[in-house]
């Protein structure tokens, strides 16, 4: 039986990798999506073979599949907005650039993966040179860690600096991560309009953690494509991140898995 409703599910449309063990990559983007209320529409930009330990090969899609896969998409759905995160190849970006041409009015949130969380390389020197050149000029928010910040802004000396930098080359704005400092509690800070934004402080979690920066990507995305204001997405969906690893599980023998799904269960049950 056919609904006369309309439709009032946001679409993000994502490119993410697959990682097998469902921590990271594009499980992290549909879990995370879901549970901001908004429908993912994934396309896999990569194959890798990792467990929570290490990431220990990848694959990169074929770029014409890929472009085929979001043509189809992008002209049935209407998508709110567009997420991105392992991307593993230059043809693979300038696949992804080509298609973003056609939709200029749809905010970008970029996680740009260089390292799997656990260890290994997703990103080569001639992918992050074309994440430089080809994204960053259309990306609405960008999403790295404090290491990703200083291997993506080689010129600056300081995160406030590499923020800079990355603003120069066209993110709107900027949320560099902590988890990687020397801090007592994790220190996120917000960078727009040339200036520091806004500094967040969370209790930093006693273990490591596969897909967080995923979850905090998507979570942003799957919120802004909510209509949230992107300041207001921002501190939401680091709430939501935090809250995924405070209840994270050990499925394997490395890194544990966020519970993104935290919310969907009575701790009294």
């Amino acid at each position: 039986m056919t609904s006369n409703h309309p439709q009032t599910i946001p679409v993000v449309l994502c490119f993410s990798g697959l990682d097998p063990t469902g921590g990271a990559g594009i499980q992290a983007d549909i879990e995370t999506i879901t549970s901001m209320g908004a429908h993912p529409a994934p396309i896999i930009t990569a194959l890798t073979v990792q467990d929570t330990q290490q990431c220990l090969s990848y694959q990169s899609a074929d770029p014409l599949l890929l472009i085929q896969q979001a043509r189809a998409l992008l002209e049935d759905m209407p998508v709110k907005v567009i997420k991105m995160g392992m991307l593993g190849s230059r043809e693979v970006i300038e696949s992804i650039h080509g298609i973003l041409l056609d939709y200029p009015e749809i905010p970008i949130v970029l996680d740009p993966v260089i390292n799997a969380g656990s260890s290994g390389n997703l990103s080569t020197e001639d992918s992050i040179a074309a994440m430089r050149e080809l994204l960053f000029p259309r990306t609405t928010i960008l999403t790295p860690n404090s290491v990703e910040a200083k291997l993506l802004a080689t010129e600056a000396d300081t995160l406030a600096a590499c923020a800079e930098e990355l603003q120069d080359q066209g993110c709107e704005y900027v949320l560099v991560t902590g988890t990687h400092e020397i801090t007592k509690d994790v220190v996120n800070t917000l960078y727009g309009n040339h200036r520091e934004l806004e500094q967040y402080s969370w209790t930093r979690l006693p273990h490591e953690y596969h897909g967080s920066g995923c979850t905090l990507a998507s979570a942003i995305a799957g919120l802004l494509a909510q209509g949230l204001e992107p300041l207001t997405a921002i501190h939401e969906a680091q709430e939501f991140t935090w809250q995924s690893l405070e209840h994270a599980y050990r499925i394997g023998m490395g890194q544990l898995i966020p519970n993104r799904y935290f919310w969907a269960r009575d701790d009294e049950e």
